[in-house]
């Protein structure tokens, strides 16, 4: 004898309260202040956005802080255009690896500044090497939300 079984639909919210620890509480509070700091490694010498703990490269412990440019370098970007459960925001927008600089790594952010609704004027804007800066949240709440987007820099 064999069991059937049936499914059903049903969505799972789960509220979670993060424990930040001290370094992404520094970081998220540099924000606040629209200043983005990054941690330097005593030993390989190496700046990372958003800011580490220990050197991913040669495991040193990172304590020391400094403030770095809220311009950078985009790396690539993705265009998202469907909406999903949970989004912050809502389609369409575009995430982008970023290398600000004078730092040794990319982070992912939300990209801004763009008419989406031309993808001619928008791929022209977003090349590869295109040049970005930090565009500030009205309201600050110690999140990566306060940086709202980055943009293209003017030509």
């Amino acid at each position: 004898m064999t069991k059937e079984y049936g499914t059903i639909v049903n969505t799972v919210v789960l509220p979670y309260r993060w424990a930040l620890g001290q370094t992404w509480t520094r970081f998220f509070d540099g924000l606040k202040e629209e200043k983005i700091y990054g941690t330097r490694c005593g030993t390989c010498g190496k700046v990372f956005v958003p800011a580490k703990t220990f050197c991913p490269d040669c495991y040193s412990d990172l304590d020391d802080w400094m403030d770095v440019s809220q311009e950078g370098t985009l790396k690539s970007w993705t265009l998202v255009r469907k909406s999903h459960f949970g989004q912050v925001r809502q389609p369409p927008y575009a995430l982008g690896l970023i290398r600000l600089d004078g730092t040794d790594c990319e982070f992912i952010h939300f990209l801004g500044g763009v008419d989406w609704s031309d993808m001619q004027n928008a791929r022209e804007k977003l090349k590869a090497g295109a040049r970005v800066k930090a565009a500030w949240s009205k309201e600050k709440h110690a999140d990566i939300h306060d940086i709202s987007c980055f943009e293209p820099l003017k030509s």
